[in-house]
């Protein structure tokens, strides 16, 4: 039965369902010159998702009007070689990623190709030497989670343009040090920066930028407390300085205040990142798991 391909770009074929059918035979019946061996393989190594989520279920159940997306193997391999992070999702304007700690965004003095954006660029350039990456906004080297970055200009000046407007969730999980008594609080500050490039509040009113950081207990013990924390105003390090200025400095984060290491790695995780499509104006969500060691270490 014949299917209406919706999409062939160098990376992906898409697939509008017409029936009611399960994923596999489905697979089976629009990649009509591989085996059924080679169709099961490309759906056990993640290489098809179901309205954009991925997915490797042989009996998946579809129903019409959904779309299925297949990742072409030459992409997949590169896919599977990038060190640092995960893909979540992808479309002709944006790439949101999931960043694990100890990985830089950009490049730095000392680092130049071992970070997501050459990583990247390297990857959106497998469909055309063109095609190029671009920075929307940074998490610092030790924070992991959720990314976005834009495949035009275009993409990158709206969403850095009205950032404030389009992104909608915000969320980051912290692990600090001691046991935090408030079960949701609110600190607010002016940042400012020092000559030895430490951010701090400063005591004068109007004295830097101003920022806005509100968290809640989700749970603690004598030692270390898990916070949900939201940005008001998204300042350089501004969490960071924030739990320092409460007395529960973020575990790991020597630079400022934490006299611990519990988890070998900052305890800080962008875990939510919601905004909508500068393209298409729908509302994204993306969610990056809370690591385990952050929850075990409070609990």
């Amino acid at each position: 039965m014949k299917r209406k391909q919706i999409n062939n770009d160098s990376n992906h074929e898409t697939y509008t369902v017409d029936k009611p059918i399960e994923l596999l035979p489905f697979l089976l019946n629009v990649m009509i010159n591989r085996s059924r061996n080679s169709v099961k393989s490309i759906l056990t190594r993640g290489q098809v998702s179901v309205d954009d989520d991925p997915t490797t279920k042989h009996n998946y159940q579809l129903r019409p009007g959904q779309e299925v997306g297949i990742l072409k193997n030459k992409v997949a391999a590169k896919v599977n070689k990038m060190t640092g992070f995960s893909i979540l999702y992808e479309d002709k304007d944006i790439i949101v990623i999931n960043k694990e700690a100890g990985l830089l965004s950009i490049a730095s003095a000392k680092e130049k190709k071992l970070t997501a954006y050459s990583q990247l660029m390297d990857y959106v350039r497998i469909e055309s030497p063109k095609n190029r990456i671009f920075v929307v906004h940074r998490l610092d080297r030790d924070t992991s989670g959720v990314m976005i970055f834009a495949k035009n200009e275009k993409t990158k000046r709206k969403l850095q343009d009205n950032w404030k407007a389009v992104v909608r969730e915000r969320t980051y999980v912290a692990l600090v040090e001691g046991a935090v008594k408030k079960s949701r609080g609110t600190t607010a500050s002016w940042l400012k920066e020092s000559s030895t490039f430490v951010m701090y509040s400063s005591s004068k009113s109007g004295d830097g930028v101003r920022a806005v950081t509100h968290y809640q207990k989700v749970q603690a013990n004598a030692e270390f407390s898990l916070l949900k924390v939201n940005l008001e105003t998204g300042k350089k390090n501004q969490i960071r300085v924030h739990m320092k200025d409460i007395g529960h400095p973020i575990v790991g984060d020597k630079k400022y205040g934490a006299s611990t290491n519990a988890i070998g790695r900052l305890g800080l995780h962008a875990t939510v990142l919601a905004f909508e499509h500068p393209a298409s104006g729908k509302l994204l969500r993306f969610e990056a798991k809370i690591p385990d060691a952050f929850t075990s270490k409070s609990r």
